[in-house]
């Protein structure tokens, strides 16, 4: 088994040999064919998540290195263990990675996401930068087909916190005007998803213009520089104020900007996770009536739901860079730079 693990943090990602685990129990093993490359992963790989004002979530102890980073993960089933049900050698399929304890009251209730004693693939146990992955149960294993593995995988991260997102300002209003803020790998897979649920073609404010033309395609009705003179003066006056906001970036600036624009009334999800801060005073919350919720990833329901209107809605493809896994370093480097355009998918199967 070669993987690419996280041994110190703020350091390059190291190839590392080993024997490929022997699934026991529920256990299901599956070789990895495609990992997408998450924006989440350069900030496990630092260490933390910033918060803006020198604070920071400190993220040493969740993830303690050797790490195999990587949770988009779809691949071919390839050993069970002796209590497997649902799976089989030669399943291709698509992993949840967001596993909880099983235990704890979020658990129970179906929201392993928000477990505090999280197993989550790629954070707290080895996930998908590798030619193998052990997936502690086949009930977090979801079937692709029709779809190619290189856009499946996608939906374990990008396409499920879009959706989850999305559901989240459903009572805002489908026949309003929607603003989605960041048109990165997961801005675009709600851009994408956008009219499948029945929302208005949204209206997209994306920084880098190298972007618009990919947001476009994937159906935003406009483009918009967030930053430019009277942006938010021109929105308001086009819309009256926008009823649904999803911020993918989670920047102070982006928050803002988003809050500026909310009509009264309006609902304002916050998604991403760049960091920085953003002074907001609480009269404003309550004058505008806004409805603030953050947003984070999915459940394993939510995912059964998207797998199932995937294979049917026939979303616009989500732009794909394929790489080698021996590129995982460097894919990392390129969305920490803002230099991706889409989704970077790590291939084992692909040579350097």
């Amino acid at each position: 088994m070669l993987s690419y693990r996280l041994e110190q943090f703020a350091s390059p990602l190291a190839p590392y040999t080993s024997d490929a685990p022997a699934p026991q129990g529920t256990e299901v093993l599956l070789r990895v064919g495609s990992c997408g490359v998450c924006h989440s992963d350069v900030h496990l790989a630092d260490g933390y998540f910033d918060l803006g004002g020198g604070n920071k979530v400190d993220l040493t102890r969740s993830v303690a290195p050797p790490r195999v980073l990587g949770h988009e993960i779809a691949g071919t089933v390839v050993a069970v263990g002796a209590e497997v049900v649902y799976a089989r050698v030669g399943d291709r399929r698509v992993v949840y990675p967001w596993i909880g304890c099983g235990t704890c009251a979020y658990c129970r209730a179906g929201d392993e996401h928000l477990c505090g004693a999280p197993r989550a693939l790629g954070v707290n146990r080895d996930g998908g930068f590798a030619d193998h992955v052990l997936v502690p149960d086949s009930k977090y294993l979801f079937d692709f087909a029709p779809l190619p593995e290189e856009q499946a995988c996608t939906y374990a991260c990008s396409g499920l916190t879009a959706y989850s997102a999305l559901k989240k300002v459903a009572d805002a209003g489908r026949e309003q005007p929607m603003l989605i803020i960041g048109a990165g790998g997961v801005g675009l897979s709600a851009i994408r998803m956008a009219k499948a649920l029945g929302f208005e073609s949204p209206i997209v404010a994306e920084l880098d213009p190298s972007k618009w033309d990919l947001a476009r395609e994937a159906g935003a009705s406009d483009v918009i520089d967030p930053t430019a003179d009277g942006a938010s003066r021109a929105l308001m006056k086009a819309t009256g104020g926008v009823a649904a906001i999803i911020d993918f970036v989670g920047a102070g600036t982006t928050f803002a900007f988003g809050f500026g624009v909310l009509k009264k009334g309006g609902t304002l999800v916050s998604v991403g996770l760049i960091g920085g801060a953003t002074s907001l005073s609480p009269a404003m919350i309550a004058m505008k009536a806004a409805r603030l919720v953050g947003s984070y990833v999915g459940s394993l329901a939510e995912m059964r739901e998207l797998m199932e209107l995937a294979k049917t809605a026939n979303f616009p493809a989500l732009p794909i860079i394929e790489q080698p896994l021996a590129t995982a370093d460097d894919a990392l480097a390129s969305l920490r730079q803002g230099r991706v355009r889409g989704r970077a998918v790590l291939k084992p199967t692909v040579l350097a």
